[in-house]
């Protein structure tokens, strides 16, 4: 066997739990067959910020020697399997502006797997994910992204079902038996081994051709050489200006030209703006800054700059007025208020359209694992018919 290597990709914090368990459980069941595993974070990751994307990886050797070549490079260049809980990060990972903004499938192996956690069908997530000139797999676990935070886990079987879907991925990782024991050793009981069982009968994947999916050239930029910094420490101040876009009037707050927040969020907010009574709440409110003011006394959030906390929709006093949508939907990262001006009916349609399609839900309520495959749409390969009926009570 040649050395297996895989990464989760999750929002900082958020995620943090959940990507550990993915990541050590499957290490632990190769080892329970004798094989050498690590799992580990990537260092620029540390210390996480709220819903910055971040990295685990792991490698699965036969002996120790093998173990230890990997185990020495600072991340791996490439891996066979990337797992990604949060569908959202398909638009490209951005990790502290030490790199600008990769691909989600930046170190994936050619013909290797992108495992997805999505409620969302294939041509929806390749349409986000930027093009490459070889082809790899992708395969999606049905589901919104399980958020929960670093102190709390949310116990509702993505991890079991995430592992039986890396498991059908790259089935020479361990036996199914090995990979029941660590989940009940490291996850939980029946419940969770059940879901992982059906995952890995149930998951496909579609193949994704060169050339397919997005073709916006990731915004990068270069680091300086340490013969090129200033001396000392020096923080320059942020300074916005007395005008909105390119009309008069208005204020657009400095901003970091160097960290696109946008990468952070998984949902954005839509505003009506024919109900908003320019209260000031939501740019009051905002922790980042996000809202421009427009010259006739209007907010627009701007969507290079949003990481989605979703502070504006719960403190706006106008019901629907700010709503938060699934940045899934989405492909755009245009000024709501300028599409509102150009045309007041067109965006009316925009955001029935767009709050129809992502409407932020909770977490899908498990009346079976079959009903979960049902609802998400999927088809074409994808519909579950071999999992028991499971209800959310069985994941406490």
């Amino acid at each position: 066997m040649s050395v297996i290597s895989f990464e989760i990709v999750y929002r900082g914090i958020y995620q943090k739990t959940l990507a550990n368990k993915i990541s050590r459980t499957l290490v632990l069941a190769a080892v329970k067959e004798g094989k050498q595993g690590i799992s580990f974070g990537r260092y620029s990751d540390s210390p996480e910020r709220n819903g910055i994307p971040a990295k685990l990886f792991g490698y699965i050797a036969d002996n120790s020697e093998e173990l230890q070549a990997v185990a020495a490079k600072y991340e791996p260049k490439q891996v066979d399997v990337s797992i990604c809980v949060d569908d959202t990060m398909c638009k490209g990972v951005e990790s502290w502006a030490w790199y600008g903004l990769q691909p989600i499938t930046a170190v994936t192996k050619p013909g290797g797997t992108l495992i997805v956690t999505s409620n969302y069908k294939t041509d929806d997530l390749v349409k986000h994910i930027h093009r490459r000139g070889t082809p790899y797999k992708l395969a999606i676990v049905p589901g919104g992204a399980s958020m929960a935070g670093l102190w709390v886990y949310k116990n509702d079987g993505t991890d079991a079902r995430v592992l039986g879907a890396a498991l059908k991925a790259e089935p020479s990782i361990c036996s199914m038996a090995s990979l029941e024991q660590a989940i009940r050793e490291n996850i939980g009981g029946d419940a969770h081994i059940e879901a992982a069982r059906a995952s890995f009968e149930d998951t496909r994947s579609d193949e994704v051709k060169p050339g397919q999916g997005n073709t916006e050239v990731p915004f990068t930029f270069q680091l300086l050489k340490w013969t090129e910094m200033r001396e000392g420490v020096v923080i320059d101040g942020v300074g916005g200006h007395n005008n909105y876009r390119d009309l008069e009037g208005g204020y657009e707050p400095g901003r970091n030209e160097v960290f696109k927040k946008w990468s952070t969020r998984t949902m954005r907010p839509v505003v009506a703006f024919d109900k908003c009574t320019k209260c000031t709440l939501c740019w009051i409110a905002c922790p980042d800054t996000v809202f421009d003011v427009t010259p006739d006394g209007y907010f627009d959030a701007n969507m290079e700059a949003c990481c989605g906390c979703g502070v504006c929709e719960a403190i706006c006093p106008v019901s629907d007025c700010i709503t938060m949508v699934n940045e899934v939907v989405f492909e755009d990262r245009g000024s709501q208020y300028l599409m509102w001006k150009k045309d007041a009916q067109a965006y009316q349609g925009y955001l029935t359209d767009k709050r129809k399609k992502g409407k932020v839900e909770k977490r899908f309520p498990i009346t079976g694992l079959a009903a979960a495959f049902s609802g998400a749409g999927l088809d074409g390969g994808h519909n579950l018919n071999s999992a028991k009926a499971k209800s959310v009570k069985d994941f406490k």
